[in-house]
């Protein structure tokens, strides 16, 4: 009989890029999934900008690494309109595609791994070419991190014949409608957050709203905008001086510094990174932020409805979330956090409604995935299937 001691340990290399800091946490979250379920699996997290640039050229020149003008970007709100992140990391890099298809095979050539796994967009093309240039019987796989794609090539590449896993229906569809092989495309429920959020703590959440000096009998929304907050963290602090907040600033020191002198007539919270994020979820109602896959389904996973905005300065990519969001009826949509007053009265005043809608949508994605890659490698299934361990 085949048990697990009996099945070859498998190298699997996740590539993740930095930007956003979104492709990172689902890389270590399939990392954590993958060690929690015993497979017999070793997992590499490798960084793209790290293959492509390992002399760390660009951080020499300009002081900063690619991915952190993206990071940038994010903090003052800045839009690059149709220019994709991936014509300026390759302009950082002063690499074209054969350039980057070279570098990418030499890495191949040096892990050999049994399969690839990609949760980074812009650069699946040269990716794949690469990796069939170098170990052309080696599956090759996107997870995309996104509600959905942004054609043309910002997630999937029309025709080619590697594997796709699909979050919601919309980005199935998509690559299909792409060309690329229906035995190839795999739905799961929902987009990877790390299994931590699963997690079933028993948390006395008005002794620990009290320790943080905040009302457990008042509504408490989160205000979170990635790892590297958002100059917007300021007109919401500022709009909503009468509500009980938490703000998490991430890396940006300054940003905590200017919201905690700020005037408050309501009790607040301003936190830095964190680790905990579950924990501070769990105390809050709602959940205000940029609409990024990640919050979303974190805060959705707690049973937090979303407030977000949508407008010329969204990003292209974040546009369809938002419509995810109104589609299934799990938060509000704004214009401009000019409007947060009215969309925090909106969810507050109908509540229940929308913690309804919030419990309706069940993801398990990061327990699915596994699965799926057992499935892609060929490997005997030689343990109870998992998909609901937590």
């Amino acid at each position: 009989m085949l048990t697990a001691t009996t099945v070859r340990t498998k190298t699997i290399d996740v590539v993740y890029i930095k930007a956003g800091g979104g492709h990172r946490a689902a890389a270590v979250a399939l990392d954590v999934a993958i060690r929690e379920q015993g497979r017999p699996w070793r997992v590499r997290l490798v960084d793209l900008v790290d293959i492509l640039d390992p002399q760390d050229v660009v951080r020499r020149i300009t002081t900063k690494r690619p991915e952190e003008y993206y990071n940038l970007r994010l903090e003052r709100g800045w839009t690059l309109g149709l220019i994709r992140e991936r014509h300026v990391l390759q302009a950082a890099l002063r690499m074209g595609h054969r350039a980057v298809v070279k570098r990418m095979q030499a890495h191949w050539d040096a892990s050999r791994p049994d399969l690839v796994v990609s949760v980074a967009p812009h650069f699946n093309r040269q990716m794949f070419d690469s990796l069939q240039r170098s170990r052309p019987d080696t599956p090759y796989v996107t997870v995309l991190t996104d509600f959905a794609d942004l054609p043309p090539r910002y997630w999937i590449e029309p025709r080619q014949p590697q594997h796709w896993i699909c979050g919601t229906p919309r980005a199935a569809l998509q690559a299909r409608a792409a060309g690329c092989d229906p035995a190839r495309v795999h739905r799961t429920s929902g987009m990877v957050i790390h299994p931590d959020f699963y997690l079933d703590h028993q948390v006395d959440r008005a002794a620990a709203m009290a320790e943080l000096g905040l009302d457990p009998d008042r509504p408490t929304g989160m205000v979170m905008f990635g790892g590297h907050g958002s100059k917007q963290m300021r007109v919401i602090a500022k709009r909503l001086a009468d509500t009980q907040l938490i703000f998490v600033c991430g890396h940006n020191s300054g940003l905590a510094d200017d919201i905690r002198a700020m005037d408050s007539s309501a009790p607040r919270v301003v936190l830095g990174f964190t680790s905990e994020m579950r924990r501070y979820m769990r105390l809050c109602d709602y959940f205000i932020g940029k609409p990024g896959p990640g919050s979303i389904s974190e805060a959705i996973s707690q049973g937090l409805p979303a407030i977000v905005v949508r407008n010329a300065w969204t990003m292209h990519q974040e546009r369809y979330n938002t419509e995810w969001v109104q589609e299934n009826n799990v938060g509000v949509v704004l214009e401009s956090y000019r409007d947060i007053r009215e969309g925090v009265a909106e969810v507050v005043d109908n509540m229940d409604a929308y913690r309804v809608a919030v419990g309706r949508i069940s993801n398990r994605a990061v327990f699915e995935i596994p699965d799926l890659l057992q499935s892609i490698m060929g490997v005997p299934q030689a343990w109870p299937n998992l998909t609901a361990a937590v």
